[in-house]
């Protein structure tokens, strides 16, 4: 079975360096966001990954490659961020302009994934990853990593709310004392790389 799931966020890009929920929209990494993916590269060469899963949108398989991983990327389409739907490029201040008491992670996104939606996509994802063997990694996006961690927690989607992850952030899911019954957070958004 699985042992630990690593989880790293995509490098920063324009869009997220400025607050834009990116969720289908490609933006590629800037300079920062580079230097901050290609500081895991050597960093992860300790763990042998049994699988080494990408999101589709380009901005996660550049911080990949980066990494130095990127000759063994298997795209995975559960990986993807959150749809944001009628919000795909707006700021949470334009948001809530809106709509003054949205939360993502209660209210979801009109024309969008509902949380319900972006719950069950992870739940299907982490039932793929526990049927996997070793230590994997994740390269994927901010929203959807901390939705991530808290259904591995057995948790609701809202709790999601109460993780931050950087971009280039490292995190690393497993379990206490190695018993499937008590997934844990082992490792929560590390940071490596340089400005």
């Amino acid at each position: 079975m699985v042992t630990r799931v690593h989880v790293i966020r995509h490098g920063e890009t324009e869009w997220s360096a400025t607050g834009r929920h990116t969720g289908r929209t490609e933006v590629p990494l800037n300079s920062r966001g580079e230097a901050r993916a290609a500081g895991w590269k050597g960093r992860l060469d300790a763990t042998t990954f049994s699988a080494v899963l990408v999101s589709p949108r380009r901005r996660a398989q550049q911080t990949c490659a980066l990494a130095g991983l990127g000759e063994r990327m298997r795209i995975e389409p559960d990986l993807v961020e959150w749809d944001y739907g009628d919000y795909e490029g707006l700021r949470s201040a334009e948001i809530h302009a809106l709509r003054p008491d949205w939360n993502l992670f209660a209210d979801g996104c009109p024309r969008g994934e509902s949380t319900a939606e972006v719950g069950a996509r992870a739940d299907r994802l982490i039932a793929r990853l526990q049927a996997l063997e070793g230590e994997v990694i994740l390269f994927s996006h901010g929203h959807f990593g901390r939705v991530l961690a808290a259904r591995w927690m057995r948790l609701p989607v809202a709790a999601g709310a109460r993780l931050e992850f950087s971009p280039a952030g490292h995190s690393i899911l497993g379990f206490e004392h190695g018993d499937p019954a008590a997934p844990v957070v082992v490792r929560w958004n590390e940071l490596a790389g340089s400005d």
